[in-house]
């Protein structure tokens, strides 16, 4: 059964968790700009300082796989139309592959092109974020153990750092972050310490 979350709680994984999918998916609200929306889920592997270790720490659709395919992405869907269960996106983890320097993965979501196409994350709707427990890298069925909905209306924002997974004392855990940024992929990558 799925712990539900809310903004700010934190829950520890389920202790026997080696793999794990994490499930990202959105609706864009009607819209007359006449672009597609074009959401894309990245992660940010980083160390006790809260940066990346080097750039190669940065998964996201031009850099889909992580050192040691700890961390991939499940590809860039440019139209949102959705992959299994829902989700528009995915990423999975392997957490016996994870180099042990690395305490924190950041799940962030950003709108491509936000400025150019005038988008925000105040025209998106329906946004969640789902941590299935998976037994290979081939399982995209799992079994849900987290849900958190984002429910909080952002108006100005191109980039949102969805939750994070973080290791404190040996065990990872999930914090329901949900915070937006202005200055899309290229202000997450400086704060995270990516050199773009």
């Amino acid at each position: 059964m799925a712990v539900n979350l809310q903004k700010g709680q934190r829950v520890s994984l389920d202790k026997g968790m080696t793999m794990a999918l994490i499930g990202l998916g959105w609706d864009s609200n009607r819209y007359d700009g006449g672009f597609d929306f074009d959401l894309d889920a990245s992660a940010f592997l980083l160390g006790a300082n809260g940066k990346v270790i080097s750039d190669e720490d940065f998964i996201f659709y031009n850099h889909p796989e992580s050192r040691n395919g700890a961390v991939r992405t499940s590809g860039d869907d440019t139209t949102g139309g959705g992959s299994a269960e829902g989700d528009d996106e995915q990423i999975f983890i392997d957490f016996t592959k994870l180099p042990p320097e690395i305490e924190k993965i950041a799940i962030t979501v950003t709108i491509h092109d936000a400025e150019a196409r005038r988008q925000n994350f105040g025209q998106v709707s329906n946004a969640y974020v789902r941590v299935l427990k998976i037994e290979s890298e081939f399982d995209t069925q799992g079994e849900t153990m987290i849900q958190f909905d984002l429910e909080e209306e952002f108006s100005i924002e191109t980039s949102l750092v969805v939750c994070e997974i973080y290791k404190k004392n040996g065990e990872w855990k999930f914090n329901a972050l949900a915070a937006g940024y202005r200055g899309g992929l290229a202000a997450l990558c400086s704060a995270y310490g990516v050199n773009v």
